[in-house]
């Protein structure tokens, strides 16, 4: 089968995730076999205000919201005026991410009692958490350079060397644990994540001189193009600003509950999103240089197929993904990151809540991108309103009863209906995008079959628990894929027609 571009970007851009989660994965082991839960509830917690700022105003927001405009420009004016526009833009990410890491380093203290870790109740891991915060900063001013690299090329459609910079992140990171932790304690992971945001950062720089790019100090934006950047910048930041939100409301109403809960909703997030990252993530940025430019000349029909189609193709490769990992996780997590009793309890059960999800959050990746493409920004900012508060009410309610597991499970909740609805309103303006009953009828058919097969080996194959678990997962993997098989065939077509 001959792969389409969109195939074989996804495919490339597939690959060096899933280097990225090995090097994760191996990142997640030495991290929590070499600190304790409590060192790693703090490190966790410390993390979430410079990721707040980083999705904000940097790469996370900006990125997405800029593809589509720098597609544009570069069609209709050149790639000396999409570069030009793309410097203003870094400049002045640079220079507000560095301003608000000032304000946020000088109130790390209050920050981190009153706010995101009320439940520690511990002057200690206050302080201990409000250090490594201010430290965590200097990485998050790197990334407001590195998180706009990604767009720059991206938009350029060239996507290996954006693909391979999280690799490099894990590997600053993997450094940090190995040589500076042993050092430095819990700090040194910190000097690592710094070390990591670097490498993410070089690693694009030869793409971006490759493609013509050169720095110049400049700032000024010419008004019209400012109002269209800013109509689709301010919903695209409202609405990072609300997911971002979750981050921090998830680990408040954890630091609350028993230790180690904070560590167990990362580690199963962690391990939710391998395959959400090799297969949503990878597919829809892939897809969205592609819908932004059909959109611009005007071919909706074919818009609404490439959508259509990789909406498909996600559920159907999702949900028996979803059901052979729930299945298996327990014996990898106890061999592969030494968990016992409490501890591997907690990440199975904060596991397999996030996994139900798997589905809605990959369609959600597609969806956003959809309305991005469009450079509709204002119904994604409101979908991720209603559903922040509606993740507040459900995760207070179920962690009492479920403990670090209702958080998860209000997580698949609200983020599952957000995709829904906003699938459902684009379905409103192009018919026929969300049909996918086919699909869904073999990825069921899949997730039985590999899932089942997953649990008879796992339950009866008389070997150690981490042969069992890679057997088992391959089992089911190699049987599901005959079921969804035209489903795989349509992916490898993807955008080619």
């Amino acid at each position: 089968m001959k792969l389409s571009h969109i195939a074989r970007s996804t495919l490339i851009i597939a690959c060096f995730f899933a280097l990225d989660k090995g090097l994760g994965l191996l990142r997640a082991r030495f991290f929590n076999t070499q600190f304790g839960a409590a060192q790693r509830d703090i490190f966790f917690v410390s993390n979430n205000i410079p990721d707040f700022l980083s999705a904000l105003i940097s790469g996370g927001a900006l990125g997405m919201a800029l593809i589509p405009i720098l597609t544009e420009v570069l069609d209709k004016e050149g790639r000396q005026a999409a570069w030009a526009l793309f410097n203003r833009i870094l400049n002045l990410a640079f220079l507000a991410t560095a301003a608000i890491a000032a304000v946020i380093a000088v109130l790390a203290g209050p920050i981190v009692q009153y706010l995101i870790a009320p439940g520690f109740n511990d002057p200690a891991k206050w302080a201990l958490t409000a250090h490594l915060m201010r430290l965590d900063l200097i990485a998050i001013i790197i990334f407001s350079i590195s998180g706009l690299a990604m767009a720059g090329l991206q938009t350029n459609q060239h996507f290996i060397l954006p693909a391979m910079a999280p690799a490099f992140y894990n590997l600053g990171q993997i450094i940090g644990i190995k040589f500076l932790g042993v050092r430095f304690g819990i700090e040194g992971m910190v000097y690592g994540v710094i070390l990591g945001a670097a490498l993410h950062l070089a690693i694009q720089l030869p793409g971006l001189v490759y493609y013509g790019w050169r720095w110049a100090p400049r700032l000024l934006i010419q008004w019209p193009r400012a109002v269209q950047i800013l109509s689709v910048l301010v919903p695209r930041v409202v609405n990072m600003f609300f997911i971002q939100s979750y981050f921090i409301l998830r680990d408040r109403i954890a630091s609350y509950l028993e230790t180690g809960s904070v560590s167990a909703l990362n580690n199963g997030w962690f391990i939710m999103q391998v395959p959400e990252t090799l297969i949503g993530t990878a597919i829809a940025i892939a897809l969205l240089p592609t819908l932004a430019d059909l959109l611009a000349r005007g071919e909706r029909e074919a818009f609404r197929a490439n959508v259509n189609q990789a909406l498909r193709c996600l559920l159907a490769l999702t949900l028996p993904a979803a059901a052979v990992l729930a299945i298996t996780i327990r014996p990898l997590a106890q061999a592969f990151f030494g968990f016992e009793g409490r501890e591997l309890e907690l990440v199975v059960w904060t596991t397999r809540a996030f996994l139900l999800g798997l589905v809605g959050q990959t369609w959600l990746e597609v969806g956003v991108r959809s309305y991005y493409a469009q450079q509709i920004a204002w119904v994604p900012m409101l979908a991720a309103f209603v559903q922040i508060g509606a993740f507040w009410v459900s995760a207070q309610l179920l962690s009492g009863p479920l403990g670090a597991a209702g958080i998860a499970l209000a997580d698949t909740l609200t983020f599952s209906a957000q995709a829904f609805v906003l699938i459902w309103l684009l379905a409103l303006r192009f018919r026929g995008i969300a049909d996918a009953w086919s699909s869904l009828l073999r990825g069921g058919l899949a997730a039985l079959v590999g899932g089942g097969a997953a649990y008879i080996l796992i339950s009866f194959l008389p070997v150690s628990p981490l042969p069992a678990a890679v057997l088992a997962s391959a089992c089911g993997v190699g049987l599901a894929i005959p079921c969804i098989w035209p489903d795989i065939r349509m992916l490898v077509r993807l955008g080619a027609e």
